[in-house]
């Protein structure tokens, strides 16, 4: 009776190693794919998402909004006078800020949120499913955070404050991507000529008038609740 001397091959690895160096090898290669969609998506000075995704996700929810009859909510924030920051202390000092900021920002979201580095000293945060209520009172958040909360290292102590605009998309608006974040940065604007370090909203008047139902205040608190104990 014959002897079969080939080796028997590990169940798994094509070659019959023990440690299969094409599973390594797929590993590795998943990773690095993993790493560069990351590159692609995020803003490598704050961590947030760049204005790539910013565009790709909002028009995704604009689509949700047609299906599920939920509004999207978008917010538009931006550095009041942070020309000054850059010219008094350098640019360095101004990328430190803008840190600071991003990492406030996040602080104030609820985990369903998008926020986003929108570019240069402004700063966006999509909110899927929010109706503009919530959405002024996120905004709100924001504001007073960043106004209460100095930049503070070894030589400087910055009071910072931001200026917001808000807009809102509903499924019965016939209105593009370009649109609706237009939309928002003429409410910016507006802030900004009101004087600065505020929010604006076209409707805000009638908004604040408005009361808020319990059940809205509850979505929003308790996830922020939730957020802050993780």
């Amino acid at each position: 009776m014959g002897t079969n001397n080939t080796p028997e091959k590990i169940s798994g690895c094509p070659l019959g190693n023990a440690s299969c160096p094409i599973d390594e090898t797929i590993a590795a290669l998943k990773q690095e794919i993993q790493q560069l969609k990351q590159q692609v998506s995020t803003d490598p000075l704050t961590g947030l998402f760049n204005v790539r995704h910013l565009r790709f996700t909002l028009e995704q929810e604009m689509e949700r909004t047609y299906r599920s009859h939920q509004p999207t909510t978008f917010i538009i924030l931006d550095v009041d006078h942070f020309k000054r920051v850059n010219d008094n202390y350098g640019h360095v000092v101004g990328d430190k800020v803008l840190i600071h900021l991003a990492s406030l920002i996040k602080t104030e979201v609820r985990k369903i949120d998008i926020p986003c580095r929108y570019g240069g000293e402004e700063f966006a945060v999509i909110l899927p499913s929010t109706p503009i209520l919530i959405g002024i009172q996120v905004a709100e958040r924001i504001r007073k955070k960043i106004e209460e909360t100095p930049f503070i290292d070894h030589e400087h102590n910055l009071a910072i404050t931001i200026s917001a605009g808000i807009d809102s998309f509903t499924r019965k608006q016939n209105r593009s991507l370009d649109d609706f974040i237009d939309g928002a940065d003429q409410q910016l604007y507006k802030a900004k000529q009101l004087g600065r370090n505020r929010i604006h909203h076209a409707s805000e008047k009638a908004a604040i008038k408005s009361e808020v139902t319990q059940s809205e205040k509850d979505a929003l608190f308790n996830q922020l609740s939730d957020d802050s104990e993780e």
